[in-house]
């Protein structure tokens, strides 16, 4: 599946603000289980975000560092 540029490149942002979203809400929410279920959801989300950002920050570093000089 192939998504737009501008939407692939929010996903990480997305995902980060889902995740605060999810904690901020397990703090007013008292019925059931639904305060475990927001927190599990929303450090996921957190977790999941802050991965997927660092990987492709380090994959974009990692390329521009070892990209050849067409000029020699």
């Amino acid at each position: 599946m192939w998504v737009s540029k501008p939407i692939y490149e929010s996903l990480p942002y997305f995902y980060l603000l889902a995740g605060l979203i999810s904690l901020v809400a397990s703090m007013y929410l008292n019925h059931w289980y639904w305060p475990t279920i927001c927190s599990l959801v929303g450090l996921g989300c957190l977790v999941g975000g802050l991965v997927v950002f660092l990987k492709r920050r380090d994959h974009r570093t990692r390329e521009r560092r070892f990209q050849p000089d067409v000029g020699d």
